[in-house]
């Protein structure tokens, strides 16, 4: 039997929806604290009924790990085959540059949560929950084991890790993000036997990210500070 032109419009209707509330959400958190944020404001943001919104989410919390699962799509769409031979902190290094280029766009999103977070440390474990849970499957993008209790402590110092960098990345207006790059890179050698990340030999240097991100940080070896921020921002 054919199917009728409107068919697939209205497949599509959810998703298109999903993208609209998502992005509204984020622009509203750009200007505002996300404790400030009703659902309505959303709704209006969007121009959406409330009924078509709760249809996909079911609070701003919900959207919040919305985007996430967002974030962490568009990291994992990328093949990592490239990076296969290179030693586990490489393979991390270029899966967490790729999430922060997913990032840039959000920056004052994320401040404005990050800013919540230390004003409220009960928001910040609920952040910390949603970091931690994408931090897994940043790991798994790096070919880096997620499995049982160590994988779960693997995650929770890798989403400290990342909370150090974001201190870097949100004041760092330089589009080729070599601070950041510095600070990563650093944050990684420094945990990289807490994380479980040495693979046994002395690794080689290796080219791409990886080398940029030595010579940023052999510019400016004074950057940032070893200190984990109140709560981990959640990205």
């Amino acid at each position: 039997m054919a199917r009728s032109p409107g068919t697939k419009a209205s497949a599509d209707k959810p998703s298109e929806t999903r993208a609209l509330a998502l992005d509204s959400f984020m622009r509203l958190l750009a200007r505002k604290p996300f404790d400030r944020i009703s659902l309505g404001e959303v709704a209006d943001e969007a121009k959406l009924p409330l009924s078509e919104l709760r249809a996909s989410f079911g609070s701003t919390f919900d959207m919040l790990a919305g985007f996430l699962r967002e974030v962490d799509a568009k990291v994992l769409a990328p093949s990592s085959d490239d990076m296969a031979d290179e030693p586990a902190k490489d393979r991390l290094f270029d899966v967490l540059m790729r999430r922060l280029d997913v990032l840039a766009p959000h920056r004052p999103a994320i401040r404005s949560l990050a800013d919540s977070a230390r004003r409220n440390p009960f928001f910040g474990l609920a952040l910390n929950k949603l970091s931690v849970r994408s931090q897994q499957w940043m790991l798994a993008a790096a070919r880096i084991d997620t499995a049982g209790l160590k994988g779960a402590v693997r995650a929770q110092g890798l989403a400290l890790v990342f909370a150090r960098v974001l201190q870097t990345f949100l004041t760092d207006e330089d589009p080729a993000l070599a601070r950041t790059m510095a600070a990563l890179d650093r944050e990684l050698a420094r945990g990289e036997r807490a994380l479980g990340l040495i693979e046994g030999a002395v690794c080689l240097a290796t080219g791409g990210r990886r080398a940029r991100a030595g010579k940023a940080a052999g510019a400016e070896p004074t950057e940032g500070s070893s200190a984990a921020p109140e709560a981990p921002a959640p990205a």
